[in-house]
Parts: C-alpha cells; structure tokens; sequence
C-alpha cells in the first residue's frame, strides 16, 4: 500500500459533540463511539461541530467549524492572529476561567502525579492580560511571494511564521512594531540571513538580539543603530552561539553606549541589572506579587539560615535577604552568579554567600551542604524540577519549603517525594497566571516539617 494511500485525508464531513473537558494544552476533549477527539478552540460544556484532521490509533484531532452552543466563559479573542498564531491557545476563554483551568491542572498533577493534595489552595495572582510579555524568541524569515520580512511566532501546529501585524501579549514597545522591525530588516544587505530576533524588556529600555548567519556591513550595522536610537531600543549582535552577543556600539565617538537593564522590586527598594540572554521573569507585575507571596510563605526572621537553589541573579534572593540571617544562594550558571553577585553589592546586600554549582548531579561533595542546617529552603528550578536536590534538601532538616514551578508535572512528582519520602507535609498550593492567554502553569508550593 502506497504512503498516500496509507495516510489519506480524514473524512471532512462536520460531526456533531459534547465538548467534556479541556486538556492542559487548552484544547476541548469530546468522544464518538469511545474515541477520543481533540479539538482546537473548543470550550468544555459547548456543544460543537468540528471536521477532523487527523486521527491515530488511540485519538483523533480536529478543528473546530461551527459552535452550537457556545460556553458562558466563551469570549471574542481581541487579537485578529488568534487561530493562526501559535502564541495564545486561550483568548477565547475568559480570564477568571483560565485561571481556573490553571488551578485544575495544578491540582489534578499533584493528585494523579504526586499522589498528595494541597492543605490550602492559595488565592491565584492575576495581573494585566496584555502587554506583559517582556521575553521572547521571534522568528524572522522573508518570504518571497509576500515580497517582505515577517517577525513573530510561528503558525500554530506548524513551522511557518504567522504574519502578523502586531502581538496584544508582547510588551507594546516590540509587540507594536512587528511590521516595522521587518521593514528595517528588508534593508539590510543580508536580510535573508536573520533568523531570529530575542526580545528583553527592562524597566529602562528593551534590548533586540539579531541572530546573524553572516557579517553585517557596516551600512547594515548603521541601519540597525538608526532604529535602536529612534526606539529606545539596545541592539545586540549574535553571530554565533549565545556566548558571542555582543553590543552594537555607536559608531559616532561623541556617543557612549547605553546602561545596562534593569528592573525594579518596588517594594523592597531594590534594583537587579540583567544582561538582555539572562533568565528574567516573563511578567513582571506577576514577578513582584510572586516575590511578596514568597516572601510570606516562608515567614523569614532574622535568626534564619535560608538555601536558596536555582538562584538566578537575585530575585528571591535579594528580598529574602533583607529578612534573613544568612542566605546560601546557588546557581549553575556562573554568568547569573557573577550578576547576583553585582547585583547584591549594588544594593547594599552584604548576608549573600553565592556557590556555582550543577543542582541536576550528585551533590555530596558540596560544601555548602556538609554539616549545615538551614532551616527554610526557596527553590526555582527549570521545568525539569528539582529531583535530584529533593534528598539534599531533606537533609539540611529545613522545617519550611517553598518551591516556585514553572511545570506543574514536575512540580507533582517533587511534591510526592517530599511528603511520601522525607515526612513532609503539603500546607498549600496555588497558581500565578505569569503567561494569560496560554496554557503554561506557573505555581507555587508550601512544604513544612
């Protein structure tokens, strides 16, 4: 049997369904005859049609083609990309509704996953629903029959960019000016070479970093410094991996460069300088709720001893500090320590020691953990979690916990082994909606002794 045979188009005759449930990727589950169908933008409680394109073995997609009855949550997407662009899944659901996706996802993980179930469920943080995004990875490529440069995300279940005007979720200063950073990248002599574009926003300014396959000219780098200065943008070069960015400098000698970026932790009166490839928090109205709940969580006195794993360049452990005894902060990347440790001397934080140390191996031989008591613990770690410190940190005896996630399957497994493993009980859990309009959970857990 030929390939094309084997793989022939689903039936595109529309068929009626009850949408269930939504899954943790936002899309509505339905079942004809005990199959399970995935449908893009379908709502649960809706009754809907939809025409499939694709089915497996074990479950079937689809598209949504016309909504019977719709659900109370249901709203107008106030982006024209939405449905084309792969970068909201949710716009169509209300606000208070996502959240509450989120929190069911969270709570379902640590359930299924972890086995365990939250004593309390924290009051979700919520912020603005647009304009928040202050990080991104954009991709450039010029397409020949449109005759221009796109700039954005990618199509949705596809590699091709999505031609967009604008972005509503991307801080206005870039998400406003798509269409124009295209247009100056046309101008460039080697404008088929730019394959994206990372975004970060600071409190000061927004910085652009152009991934280039090949040398810009001169007239190139001016173009590009003639944007920057008319934008409040920095321009920064990558010619290579990420450690070959660099600043575009001025090319007139009268002028400096610009400062650096930062951001401020208003109510703690402090300021943390980043270099635009750092890790920085997406949202940073969710950021500074974020750091105030962390901050209550952990109910820091000035007796305390506090391990702080997955450090960064300071923004728990900054706060924390200006509450706590001591803090033993620890990171892998010696490039965010060195700035933590800028950024604490900036500040007047003096009760910092900083260890570069890889939290994803064997741990035994650190110095920081040999015959030390602490007795709370922060942990941010990548969407891995932090299985492999979970025994290390059991160990130090901390009688407090409080674990920042951005996955919520991670999140569950760690939680199962703190309470099924090491005595531990989970006093509460809740979800901080750090990315509206898609269906990433970002989350925050109390353990205590």
């Amino acid at each position: 049997m030929s390939r094309k045979q084997r793989y022939k188009k689903p039936d595109p005759t529309p068929v009626q369904a009850n949408i269930e449930s939504l899954t943790h990727e936002g899309k509505g589950v339905a079942h004809i005859d005990g199959k399970t169908v995935f449908v893009d933008d379908a709502l649960a409680g809706e009754v809907v049609e939809f025409i499939y394109t694709r089915k497996k073995r074990d479950f079937d997609e689809a598209r949504l083609h016309r909504i019977i009855s719709p659900s109370e949550h249901r709203v107008e997407p106030a982006c024209a990309h939405f449905g084309i662009c792969g970068g909201c899944r949710l716009q169509h659901l209300d606000a208070a509704e996502q959240l509450q996706v989120k929190q069911n996802v969270l709570l379902d993980n640590l359930r299924r996953v972890g086995k365990v179930e939250a004593e309390t469920i924290l009051p979700p943080l919520a912020g603005s629903q647009w304009g928040y995004r202050r990080k991104a990875r954009l991709g450039v490529r010029y397409v020949h029959k449109k005759e221009r440069v796109l700039v954005g995300f990618r199509e949705r279940g596809s590699s091709f960019l999505a031609e967009l005007n604008s972005c509503k979720v991307l801080h206005p200063s870039v998400g406003e000016k798509l269409t124009h950073l295209g247009d100056v990248i046309r101008r460039l002599s080697i404008y088929r070479q730019i394959p994206q574009i990372e975004v970060a926003v600071a409190d000061n300014s927004a910085a652009l970093i152009f991934r280039h396959l090949e040398a810009l000219t001169d007239a190139d780098k001016n173009i590009l410094s003639e944007f920057g200065k008319a934008n409040n943008f920095q321009i920064y070069l990558q010619p290579k991996g990420p450690d070959t960015v660099s600043l575009l400098s001025s090319t007139a000698e009268t002028e400096q460069d610009p400062p650096g970026l930062y951001y401020e932790l208003a109510e703690q009166g402090l300021k943390l300088h980043f270099e635009p490839a750092d890790f920085t928090q997406v949202n940073h109205d969710i950021n500074t709720q974020m750091v105030r709940l962390a901050l209550e969580l952990l109910q820091l006195n000035k007796n305390d001893s506090l391990l702080e794993l997955f450090c960064g360049l300071g923004n728990f452990t900054l706060p924390m500090a200006q509450q706590a005894k001591q803090i033993v902060a620890v990171e892998g990347d010696a490039g965010l320590i060195q700035r933590a440790r800028e950024n604490a001397i900036a500040n007047g934080i003096e009760n910092v020691e900083y260890h570069v140390a890889n939290l994803m191996e064997n741990l035994d031989n650190m110095p920081w953990l040999k015959n030390k008591h602490y007795q709370k613990v922060l942990l941010d770690p990548p969407r891995s979690g932090a299985k492999e410190a979970l025994p290390y940190i059991a160990a130090t005896g901390a009688e407090r916990i409080v674990y920042v996630s951005c996955h919520p399957g991670t999140l569950a497994r760690d939680a199962g082994e703190l309470v099924h493993e090491y005595g531990y009980h989970l006093r509460a859990a809740g979800v901080m909606d750090m990315f509206p309009h898609t269906a990433h959970v970002e989350s925050i857990a109390l353990f205590e002794k």
